[in-house]
């Protein structure tokens, strides 16, 4: 059994190695502790790293080998885990299929099940599909609707062309075992009490299963149809595209932007911290909450292989992190190593991190300085009327600030300050002399604010981070800004700005 898991994650392709009555034994254990225990996902908490990806890592990103309840149990007990692995299986791919017969259209479940022949269901009222349909979660997904239809066979072949072009794929070599575990009797099929102790015992074992309940889950809990992150309350068209990271659910979602509004493109499984979010100091292993911007690429070849397809830094900490003392740096959103597919879902020393062939696909589409990052614990989602109803307030702090700089009412303006305000790290006198700076460069001009955008931001404190252009009357170009705004009481604050050019 050694040769075909390691650390409790396969290593090989199981088609390549098939044939024996041992291969089958232990493909049954692994699968029967996969998805005949749920309890074991409450064992992970995110702290195993697996044996291959570990060394490929630099000291800032290497995970901490972590410990999981080990099970012993009666060899009675473990012999029916092992003989329920298939109706557990079973149940799992008829709940997925009712999940999405109930939120996804019929066109979308078609080409999510490929091959697969279904009827049309009603049009739903929810958002849209993952991914591609050729890509390898939604065939993963397609591979348990086919079992749930009953499409073993199928849905068995599906599987193999899934492990023979994703070869690094363990959750979708587990599936795959499970399939093969299940053309054969369940009394020849048995393994050793031993070795189900064993995997039983594994923290691999149970990521795995967090991760395929995660990426599941995903499927049954969409977004509303027409609805967006309750940060973006407003995007200007020259951000082409946003991210928004779930943590809850161990899912990034990528935004396509235009004169519309914003639109749902894709989405995708991620890895976050192991220690969870909501980072503070340096080393703490958590991944930040709060909104931010894609500072960079990062070209693969000056990055070791642990980083995979690449990598895009944010810029953590903002000034709203910096203003609350909150330490660390090197937070990028990144890929995973060679041998690796995926990560399990709390597994970064603070990064996200993507499966390459996903990353790839963002690496095209995101804009440096320009594409905002979303990072939230659990992501709320509302209309475009309910943004632009919440908009309202700091769109007429914009106007007073602006209409305040315009008269040259110095008193008026300095009362959108913080006495602390910093313009691109330089502190001002109590805002004064910002303001004779505001005042001088309007000279009582009449400007035009163009592309406008507003990020909302609420964690106890009620910030909106404002990025927008101006151009005076009679002059071709002028200033770009981000300023970050706080609120207190019932009135707007500045308390940073950056001059973006």
């Amino acid at each position: 059994m050694a040769d075909i898991v390691r650390q409790g994650r396969l290593q090989d392709p199981p088609f390549r190695l098939r044939g024996g009555q041992q291969l089958l034994a232990t493909l049954a254990a692994a699968s029967a502790l996969m998805f005949a225990a749920p309890g074991m996902a409450l064992a992970s908490n995110g702290s195993g790293k697996t044996g291959s990806s570990a060394k490929a890592g630099s000291a800032a990103h290497k995970d901490k080998a972590g410990k999981a309840a080990a099970g012993s149990g009666s060899k009675r007990n473990d012999i029916r885990a092992a003989t329920n692995s298939r109706a557990a299986f079973v149940k799992e791919a008829k709940d997925l299929r009712g999940a999405k017969s109930r939120k996804l259209g019929a066109a979308e479940v078609r080409t999510a099940a490929a091959a697969a022949t279904t009827k049309p269901a009603r049009r739903p009222a929810s958002a849209a599909p993952i991914q591609e349909a050729g890509s390898a979660e939604a065939r993963l997904i397609a591979v348990y609707e086919m079992f749930g239809r009953g499409q073993t066979r199928p849905a068995l072949a599906k599987a193999r062309d899934l492990v023979r072009d994703y070869p690094n794929f363990q959750l979708a070599q587990l599936v795959y075992g499970d399939l093969l575990a299940a053309q054969v009797p369940p009394s020849n099929s048995l393994p050793d009490t031993a070795s189900i102790a064993k995997m039983r015992g594994n923290p691999a074992m149970a990521e795995l299963h967090e991760e395929s309940k995660r990426r599941l889950q995903a499927l049954r809990d969409r977004p509303p149809a027409n609805t967006v992150p309750s940060q973006f309350l407003a995007l200007s068209t020259r951000s082409r595209y946003a991210i928004a990271v779930d943590a809850s659910r161990s899912r990034l979602y990528l935004f396509e932007n235009s004169d519309k509004g914003l639109k749902l493109a894709a989405d995708y499984y991620i890895s976050v911290g192991k220690a969870g979010t909501d980072k503070t100091t340096e080393g703490d292993a958590r991944t930040p909450l709060g909104v931010y911007y894609i500072t960079s690429s990062l070209d693969p070849k000056s990055l070791k292989d642990f980083y995979g397809a690449g990598a895009l830094p944010i810029n953590y900490p903002n000034p709203y992190d910096v203003r609350r003392g909150k330490t660390g740096s090197g937070i990028w959103l990144h890929g995973t190593p060679p041998q690796q597919f995926a990560r399990a879902p709390l597994a970064s020393d603070g990064c996200v991190v993507m499966a390459n062939p996903d990353l790839k696909q963002l690496l095209r589409k995101v804009q440096i300085g320009a594409t905002p990052v979303v990072t939230a614990r659990s992501l709320q989602w509302i209309s475009q009327t309910q943004a632009e109803k919440e908009s309202q307030s700091i769109t007429s702090a914009i106007t007073g600030w602006k209409d305040a700089r315009a008269s040259g009412n110095e008193a008026q303006l300095k009362k959108f300050y913080l006495p602390d305000f910093q313009r691109i790290g330089k502190k001002s006198n109590e805002g004064i002399s910002v303001v004779d700076d505001e005042v001088k460069y309007a000279q009582g001009k009449r400007v035009q604010l163009k592309d406008m955008s507003y990020l909302h931001w609420k964690d106890g404190d009620d910030t909106m981070v404002v990025s927008f252009g101006e151009v005076f009357e009679g002059e071709k170009s002028g200033r770009s800004r981000r300023q970050y705004w706080l609120r207190q009481g019932t009135d707007w604050k500045l308390f940073h700005e950056e001059i973006l050019g």
